[in-house]
């Protein structure tokens, strides 16, 4: 299964330096405009989740410093956006659905850079006015043969760290996750 003509995606190089990546709006943290006004509003786990029950932050949070590989595949046109089946195969393990309400645009960003103005590396995505279910994948693309260079970087024909799936969210009350870690710790 392959990604419906009708999704748009994006595949970009995400960096943080504070252990998180970010998908937000950046109509919700128009206030923030230093690290003094960021650190009450994001500084504390606490303080990111309440972002992100109120639907304005999904967190892509494995706890690592590093630049990542972040697909955004989009979903349009009552068409959903989905894993093809390359990604499907090398998929490590999924997080449970968050809500996010987008006032337009998304942003994806380190932790460390969310706030009124979009710092160099930020990717902006315009996204309907609506609400939508945000789905993140963590894939093993370095267990795929010919996806590692001799150097160990990624071939260019390499899948993403991370695939995030964005589609229009039911109108039924669901229960959204909304913990700071993306993926629940395996048990044992």
């Amino acid at each position: 299964m392959t990604a419906s003509p009708r999704t748009v995606e994006t595949v970009s190089t995400v960096a943080t330096d504070a252990g998180m990546l970010a998908l937000w709006d950046p109509q919700r943290f128009t206030g923030i405009v230093d690290h003094d006004t960021w650190d009450p509003q994001l500084g504390e786990d606490k303080d990111i989740e309440r972002h992100i029950r109120a639907g304005a932050l999904v967190p892509v949070n494995i706890r690592s410093d590093g630049a990542f590989g972040v697909l955004v595949r989009i979903g349009d046109d009552g068409r959903l956006a989905q894993l093809t089946e390359r990604e499907s195969r090398h998929r490590l393990v999924t997080s449970d659905a968050y809500l996010l309400h987008s006032s337009g645009q998304v942003w994806l960003s380190g932790i460390e850079a969310v706030g009124a103005e979009a710092w160099p590396g930020t990717v902006q995505r315009e996204l309907p006015v609506g609400r939508y279910s945000v789905v993140i994948h963590l894939i093993a693309w370095e267990d795929e043969p010919g996806s590692v260079n001799a150097d160990g970087t990624p071939s260019e024909t390499a899948l993403s760290d991370f695939v995030v799936l964005i589609n229009a969210a039911v109108p039924e009350p669901v229960a959204f996750r909304t913990a700071v870690e993306t993926f629940d710790r395996a048990e044992g």
